[in-house]
């Protein structure tokens, strides 16, 4: 299934500027485009939209140890409280703790990289506040945590 997620503002990477009138097309765990929220309703028929107040842009990449909660899913779902994404492999070393990452579809990487929204990259996006709070996660196409 298809989403577009729009936000007041995106920013493709971390470092990126946020830009107003840009929104991200998700197919399956991927990003299929970035295109121009002006063009969703003809370029898009039907497709399922869901704005967001704030910024949207890449999901976090937490490099040190996982928050911690009375059980592992407990640990990672915190991670998503946060707009994180993707954990450091050295971070996930418990059996457990790593179950819960990969049926989460946590990315467990070898090293950090910076987190970016390309077409054909896997679809981990977060909404954040201007607080710097998260809004929302989308880990791999799915939502996983979204404050009231």
């Amino acid at each position: 299934m298809r989403t577009v997620h729009a936000a007041d503002l995106l920013r493709l990477t971390l470092d990126d500027p946020p830009r107003a009138g840009l929104a991200v097309v998700v197919a399956g765990d991927r990003v299929e485009a970035v295109v121009p929220t002006a063009e969703l309703p003809g370029a898009h028929p039907g497709v399922r939209v869901r704005r967001w107040a704030g910024t949207l842009g890449p999901a976090l990449v937490h490099d040190g140890p996982l928050p911690p909660a009375p059980t592992p899913r407990e640990r990672v779902h915190a991670l998503f409280r946060l707009g994180v994404a993707a954990v450091l492999d050295e971070h996930v070393t418990d059996p457990a703790l790593r179950s819960a990452a990969n049926r989460n579809e946590v990315a467990v990487l070898a090293a950090t990289r910076p987190p970016a929204l390309v077409p054909g990259g896997r679809a981990d996006l977060a909404v954040f506040d201007p607080d710097g709070s998260c809004r929302a996660t989308v880990v791999a196409g799915r939502l996983v945590h979204r404050r009231a």
